[in-house]
């Protein structure tokens, strides 16, 4: 009798803890780091994973370096074997938290709240703080939208002296992520 009410209670206690996190496997990230009068340079990627405690607010986002597509190839190319040297450093990854977060505030208009935490990208881990939108959906996934800027100095992302003036060191990121 004792073990079937074991059983009976751990059965029916991960779903209430798997309520608690929510998960994208196909989220979206791009970047831009174009210099006016020359070729852009960007970059998209739909492979954003991010997992989020609703309880807690901790968040994370995870992207594997090598699944960024351009427009040419050679770009692609260079950016994998020169720039982010991605088989070195295969993803990069954000780890935090969502400030003032509370699920029970959400609803379908979206909200803004500051994602405060540590960056990896290109072995280089930054402090970071970014302003991001979040809403939750008819289906009761949160949206979650950001925009930000990162420096290539700031990972130590070299960008060799022949192609400086056609790079901007300022790159800027977009994320989308659905997370159910």
């Amino acid at each position: 009798m004792k073990n079937f009410l074991l059983s009976f209670l751990l059965f029916f206690s991960i779903p209430i803890v798997a309520q608690d996190k929510l998960i994208a496997t196909n989220g979206n990230i791009s970047f831009e780091a174009s210099v006016p009068f020359y070729e852009a340079v960007e970059a998209k990627n739909n492979q954003l994973f991010s997992l989020l405690n609703t309880k807690k607010g901790h968040i994370t986002f995870i992207v594997i370096i090598k699944d960024f597509h351009f427009e040419r190839s050679l770009m692609e190319d260079h950016f994998n074997a020169n720039y982010m040297e991605s088989k070195k450093y295969p993803k990069a990854t954000f780890k935090g938290e969502i400030e003032k977060f509370s699920i029970k505030k959400l609803n379908s208009t979206p909200d803004e709240y500051y994602l405060k935490g540590k960056i990896n990208i290109h072995g280089v881990t930054r402090n970071i703080r970014v302003l991001a939108t979040i809403s939750k959906t008819p289906t009761n996934a949160i949206a979650i939208q950001s925009g930000f800027s990162l420096n290539t100095d700031d990972f130590k992302i070299d960008i060799p002296f022949i192609v400086r003036s056609k790079i901007s060191k300022n790159v800027n990121v977009k994320l989308d992520a659905l997370l159910q």
